[in-house]
């Protein structure tokens, strides 16, 4: 099964019970703040970045998590609109910022 969730920037972005699954197993830091916490960086993120090799970074910081405060960040495959991964993470990747916007 899939939860379908729309972005902040209206994308429509499939999560899998197959990826819930893998950030389960493999990032149980991630786990600790529940599968919410993957939609809310889609929904509300502090930062999007484009990474080279075209997916998009979803970063939303959380303070006291179990890892320390840190960034949550949620790898989408841009293609094929579908959640790769979710991680904790220092700090945010160099890429292309697409969110927010700045003019």
């Amino acid at each position: 099964m899939a939860r379908l969730i729309r972005d902040c920037r209206g994308e429509t972005v499939q999560l899998t019970d197959e990826r819930v699954q893998h950030v389960v197993s493999q990032h149980p830091e991630v786990a600790s703040l529940g599968v919410q916490a993957i939609g809310d960086a889609l929904m509300q993120p502090d930062a999007i970045i484009v990474s080279a090799s075209g997916d998009r970074l979803y970063y939303r910081y959380y303070r006291g998590t179990e890892v320390g405060d840190k960034f949550i960040c949620v790898v989408v495959k841009s293609i094929e609109e579908f959640v790769v991964t979710a991680y904790m993470t220092d700090r945010q990747k160099k890429g292309v910022r697409v969110w927010p916007v700045t003019t």
